[in-house]
């Protein structure tokens, strides 16, 4: 374990970096490692002279250099290996290029591209990344824990890899999703690097394909279920709560059954949240806040389906619900505007199988009488659009094509402007194409995608596509988090976030403009949602008051550059 602390640098500006390391260790190091970017100065002091080529490059050449060899990849799975080899080699490197290059490259360090990754992660790996808790070595978590490769720590993503994106059981596959979280956290909130842990929580699996796979990585068993999984994941906390009090965890990609629970037993206890759940939600709303402004209309007129029923469509759902009644519906009015549907149909008082989060989600008998003679369990996308009659459908099923036509034409005849936010991802599990969508509501429809989505050409318009991505909110709430030093995250703080996401949109000051700013943006947006998620949490009392100067200051100082400091012998 390895200290890491960059110090301003009194004699020429940037910042100074002590490292024990040194020669070919300090080269196989991503954090240190500079490339042929060492100066003259810093070969002879870590004994580099001879091991380098003798030209210094700036870091513009490398980065030319790098790019020029990464457009030789003829693949998005050969683009991804590269710039995760990258990351292994020079972070700083790494995260400049991403910078400079954000929109071709963030879907191919995550969605699509981190979904297919996973599924070939036991092919694939090179070089580990984070720490592997297998549930055989649930009696030595703490040890592990100290096994990190920094001592100091600020922001964890875990994941059990159970439910990956919409891909389902992945295994110690899974892994690929907190590295690639963390990635975003760094690249688009400014958080070092030397600052995250990826966790992969190693339970077994129950995906066939990976336990037949000769070649598989993980734990070759069975999920550990019931009892014995709550306490190896009550044994993984406590041994957070010893070793790095201070950190923010983040769940990530658990399954139905766990997510929303783990959530619910923890959150008191971590300063913790989790994306699937309270990420989604931030960025449907705060998406969802700016099409009321280009359409015009109010968010508590709204009437919303949402196809999915699991935890992140039930996050979505009572975060909409919170800012309806935050423009004056009462709770009962607020809750008559939803309607879910899981796989087997809508959830209607008497819907057998209901976990505790749908519970609020669940309409009353009255809501459908006389829509059908042949029972609530039957009612399909089709029949509730067809009677709802809704303004906004959200799709978070994991079903590839489930915005049928008839289903989208039925929405686009009864409202001038449908908003249809296809949210599943990867692109396959999309519930349908923006193309599609446009099309079929004559260029009506206001969309939004989980995933990324070409430009589409109608009626003489170009209509750029958003991504509805969680990559717009989570970086900007984990930067207000350490700025503020929240000792716990709260509901406000994602309404904060959801509201200071849609003021950046050109939606906001301009009916014709965007959902969502240009990924370009994106340390901008994270910079302004970290101080409103800083404000909310000294409103909601679990961070001291400080004044919103400090605050910003704070959320400056927090905000990395990927720049190269200057090393000193530690």
């Amino acid at each position: 374990m390895i200290e890491f602390e960059l110090r301003s640098d009194a004699q020429g500006g940037g910042f100074t970096l002590p490292t024990p390391l040194h020669g070919p260790t300090l080269l196989q190091s991503p954090l240190f490692n500079k490339g042929s970017a060492f100066s003259e100065e810093e070969r002879e002091a870590f004994g580099l002279t001879g091991l380098l080529p003798s030209h210094i490059s700036r870091m513009d050449e490398q980065i030319e250099r790098t790019y020029d060899d990464f457009q030789q990849k003829p693949t998005d799975m050969e683009r991804h290996i590269f710039l995760r080899a990258l990351q292994d080699r020079n972070e700083t490197l790494y995260y400049r290029l991403l910078g400079e290059h954000i929109a071709e490259m963030m879907p191919l360090v995550y969605t699509p591209v981190v979904g297919a990754a996973c599924q070939s992660f036991s092919h694939i790996f090179r070089r580990p990344r984070g720490l592997f808790i297998s549930y055989p070595h649930r009696d030595r978590i703490e040890q592990i824990l100290d096994n990190r490769p920094v001592r100091q720590v600020d922001v964890i993503v875990v994941t059990d890899g159970e439910r990956i994106l919409g891909l389902g059981d992945q295994g110690v596959g899974g892994m690929g999703i907190p590295v690639g979280k963390l990635s975003l956290y760094s690249l688009c909130g400014g958080i070092h690097p030397a600052r995250t842990l990826p966790i992969l929580l190693d339970t077994g699996t129950d995906n066939a394909q990976r336990l037949d796979d000769p070649l598989y990585l993980g734990w070759k068993h069975p999920r550990v279920r019931g009892q014995e999984y709550d306490d190896f994941v009550e044994i993984f906390v406590r041994a957070v709560q010893s070793r790095l009090p201070n950190a923010l965890l983040q769940w990530e990609d658990f399954s139905r059954d766990n997510a929303a629970r783990l959530l619910s037993k923890y959150r008191d206890r971590l300063c913790t949240f989790n994306d699937d759940i309270q990420g989604t939600a931030g960025v449907t709303t705060g998406t969802l806040l700016a099409a009321m402004k280009q359409s015009g209309r109010r968010l508590a007129d709204q009437r919303i389906v949402i196809l999915g029923a699991g935890s992140a469509a039930c996050g979505i759902a009572g975060l909409l619900h919170a800012a309806m009644l935050m423009e004056g519906l009462s709770p009962a009015e607020a809750g008559g505007r939803f309607w879910l549907l899981n796989s087997r149909g809508l959830l209607v008082e008497g819907t057998a199988d209901l976990q505790e989060f749908q519970c609020g989600f669940v309409q009353p008998a009255a809501a459908i009488a006389g829509w059908t003679t042949r029972g609530f369990e039957y009612l399909n996308l089709e029949e509730v659009v067809r009677n709802v009659r809704p303004t906004v459908l959200i799709g978070t099923s994991g079903q590839g094509g489930a915005f049928t036509e008839s289903v989208v034409r039925q929405m686009a005849s009864t409202v001038e402007r449908p908003i249809i936010f296809p949210l599943s991802n990867p692109t396959s599990k999309s519930e349908a194409t923006p193309a599609d969508l446009l099309a079929w509501t004559e260029g009506r429809a206001i969309v939004a995608t989980g995933s990324p989505f070409d430009p589409v050409e109608i009626n003489g318009r170009h209509i750029p596509i958003p991504q509805c991505n969680n990559s717009y909110v989570f970086p900007g709430v984990g930067l207000g988090i350490l700025a503020s030093g929240a000792r716990r995250v709260t509901d406000g703080m994602f309404m904060a976030a959801s509201r200071a996401l849609a003021e950046t949109a050109p939606a906001w000051t301009n009916p014709e403009g965007a959902l969502l700013p240009p990924l370009t943006q994106i340390r901008d947006v994270s910079r302004q949602i970290a101080v409103a998620v800083g404000e909310a949490a000294q409103r909601d009392g679990v961070a001291d008051r400080v004044t919103r100067d400090i605050l910003e200051s704070r959320v400056a100082a927090n905000m990395w550059e990927p720049i190269y400091p200057r090393l000193l012998p530690a």
